[in-house]
This record gives C-alpha cells, sequence and structure tokens, in this order.
C-alpha cells in the first residue's frame, strides 16, 4: 500500500478487507495464482491475464547473421554419398568438395577426418582448418 493508503486505514482493524474472517487463505481471491482460469477466472484468462504486454527482446535486423555451417566429421561421414550425388569429385584419392555449391558458408571442428579432402568454402573454424591438414587435405577460402 501507498503512503496515503496506510493513512487512510490508521486505525481500522482489517483495512478495508471486510470481516477480519477475510483475507486468510486463497478462498477470499478464488485460488491461489493461475488456478481456476477454465472455470471462474476464465475472464481473466481471455483477457490475457498473464500474459499481457511484451516480454523478451527483438534483435535488430541488421544485426542478424545467420550462416550455414557443417562439421568435419559430418564432412567426412557424407563424402562418398556427396560424390553419388555429384556434388563431389575424386582425383587420385582426393575428395575435392565445394560447399558454395551447397550454401554452406563454414566448417566447424567436430568430428574425425579420416579421409583426404581438399575443402572449399567460406571459412573455417581453426579446428576444423586443422583436422583436415592433419589427414593430409587442404582448406580453399572463398574470398566474399
Amino acid at each position: 500500500m501507498g503512503k496515503n493508503r496506510t493513512k487512510k486505514f490508521r486505525g481500522t482493524r482489517t483495512c478495508g478487507g471486510g470481516t477480519s474472517k477475510n483475507r486468510r487463505g486463497a478462498g477470499n481471491r478464488g485460488g491461489r495464482g493461475r488456478c481456476g482460469e477454465n472455470k471462474h477466472h476464465f475472464t481473466r484468462a481471455l483477457q490475457g491475464g498473464y500474459t499481457r504486454g511484451k516480454h523478451g527482446f527483438t534483435r535488430p535486423l541488421k544485426t542478424r547473421n545467420y550462416i550455414s555451417v557443417v562439421n568435419v566429421g559430418e564432412l567426412d561421414e557424407l563424402a562418398d554419398q556427396l560424390v553419388e550425388d555429384g556434388f563431389a569429385k575424386i582425383e587420385n584419392d582426393v575428395y575435392h568438395v565445394d560447399l558454395a555449391e551447397l550454401d554452406i558458408d563454414k566448417v566447424l571442428g567436430t568430428g574425425k577426418v579420416t579421409k583426404n579432402m581438399v575443402v572449399t568454402t567460406h571459412g573455417f573454424s581453426s579446428v576444423a582448418q586443422e583436422k583436415i591438414e592433419n589427414a593430409g587435405g587442404s582448406c580453399v577460402v572463398l574470398d566474399e
């Protein structure tokens, strides 16, 4: 209660709450919290109740930057499938994969690399680059 309301109720016993039996439990408010929204508090639920107003934060469009990624482990597992589908080539036991054709912007470093691959895309994480080169492959970075 505010300061003025407190002054108003000085000397009263129940501070405007009716008889002294009122305001003891949840019965005076029809239940605690959100209970009764499907029965007697449905009007409060219809009005929006607890979800009224704005919640959260929306990032400005100009700060959003969506990039598509793939892990080196997935690339290693899918190399043969990519060759079958025509998205990669094998020359001298080296897999040549151009991820720019698949609209993949970056290669990340989760997983194991067992195949010798030459991967072409816009970006590599340092771990991904290290794993590809340790397996005997190379990374080709495309300029934007």
